[in-house]
């Protein structure tokens, strides 16, 4: 891991070990369309336009990296069906991202990768569709 990946970790892991309160879910919910984790800008009319532009359907592997809570990816896998990998270094938001999964009875369709994107142990063409929404690289 470079320097700039453990550092974003360390500062995503205490950003993600801090629990969502009750006015940022209405917040959230306001802005964004749902209470999906985000992280950024991205709403939910825009992430229905991308699956679509990405066509997103039951079959298609996405990989979303730098998945944090896991916003879009998990949102991707109920809205569409598609199978969704959520891919980022700090576990703690992965961790809540499962939970997420498992309460949206998505545990079959949705797997955690702890990597970087520079890392990841997928092998070429293991995956349809790839979006990195709200991540700087």
């Amino acid at each position: 891991m470079s320097r700039d990946e453990r550092e974003a970790q360390e500062i995503f892991a205490e950003k993600y070990g801090v629990g969502r309160g009750e006015v940022n879910l209405r917040i959230e919910r306001q802005v964004m369309g749902g209470d999906w984790g985000a992280n950024g800008y991205t709403t939910m009319a825009q992430a229905d336009e991308l699956a679509a532009h990405l066509d997103l359907h039951p079959g298609v592997r996405l990989l979303d990296l730098g998945a944090g809570r896991g916003w879009p990816g998990l949102y991707f896998a109920a809205s569409s069906g598609c199978e969704a990998i959520l891919a980022d270094l700090p576990m703690e938001g992965l961790r809540l991202a499962v939970q997420r999964a498992a309460a949206e009875g998505l545990s079959d369709r949705v797997h955690v990768v702890v990597s970087s994107a520079s890392h990841l142990p997928l092998r070429a063409g293991g995956v349809d569709a790839v979006v990195a929404a709200d991540v700087l690289c």
